[in-house]
């Protein structure tokens, strides 16, 4: 009598998701010190994108290991702060052939964020952002870390949303509904889409950015929830050209004012 034996291996993996990463940083290295040391770990690279006045910066990514490029590109032909020529600028030093996120300096991401990238059916011909809560105030920000932030999901279906505020999505009726913003957008290389170079300040350039692609090729995902971090509540626009609000710290308590957004 012959026996035969059969061993089947199944084994469930994940797609592939390579992810490099844009951020600018000038005059935001405390919101940097809180976002980066977690969201490095989501990327196989990060470049940060600084002047070459900020120094604070500069030093923060030589302490995390982090590539810095300073750089004045982003008041060059007497702009006053041209970010979209700075996240261009930054696009130079990366690969750019798999997934590119430029995330903005006070943004922080789950730490599960690679994971449910990986499982996500992610698109290469689209665009994607995903919703943020506004976390007001460097004692929030605390609790919150000191709640235990790690586990966004559970019982494997649920995902929670952070205890603050949700933050507002853009949407244009002219444009056909959901913009994807600058806080965090994710694309494809092969797409070849560079960061518009020709707004002067940070307005709109983002919202310029995910125009280049159609609205059917504009994707929220719904399975991850960001962080935007703001030392004090500020009206909009507030740091467009430039940083005006004060420190992220102990000592920057938010005021008892409405709040608009930044």
């Amino acid at each position: 009598m012959h026996l035969r034996i059969v061993v089947v291996l199944s084994t469930e993996l994940d797609h592939v998701v390579k992810i490099e990463c844009v951020t600018v940083c000038v005059d935001y290295a405390d919101f940097l010190a809180e976002t980066l040391p977690w969201n490095m770990a989501n990327f196989e690279k990060v470049v940060v994108v600084t002047s070459f006045a900020d120094k604070e910066t500069q030093e923060l990514c030589r302490r995390l290991s982090v590539e810095c490029r300073p750089t004045d590109v982003m008041y060059a032909d007497g702009d006053v702060f041209n970010k979209g020529r700075a996240i261009d600028f930054g696009m130079g030093f990366i690969n750019g052939k798999d997934w590119i996120c430029h995330l903005d300096a006070d943004t922080w991401l789950p730490p599960m964020t690679r994971h449910h990238l990986m499982r996500a059916d992610l698109d290469q011909e689209s665009i994607h952002g995903v919703d943020r809560c506004l976390c007001t105030g460097y004692e929030a920000w605390r609790k919150f870390l000191a709640a235990g932030p790690a586990h966004q999901h559970d019982y494997l279906c649920r995902v929670k949303v952070p205890p603050f505020p949700l933050g507002d999505r853009i949407s244009l009726p002219d444009h056909s509904g959901y913009i994807p913003i600058g806080f965090f957008q994710l694309w494809h290389g092969r797409t070849q889409r560079r960061y518009p170079l020709h707004h002067g300040t940070a307005e709109r350039t983002d919202v310029l950015h995910s125009l280049q692609w159609p609205s059917r090729n504009r994707v929220l995902l719904g399975e991850l929830i960001a962080l935007h971090l703001e030392s004090q509540p500020a009206a909009l626009g507030t740091n467009w050209t430039g940083r005006k609000t004060p420190r992220f710290g102990p000592s920057a308590a938010p005021q008892s004012v409405k709040h608009y957004g930044s």
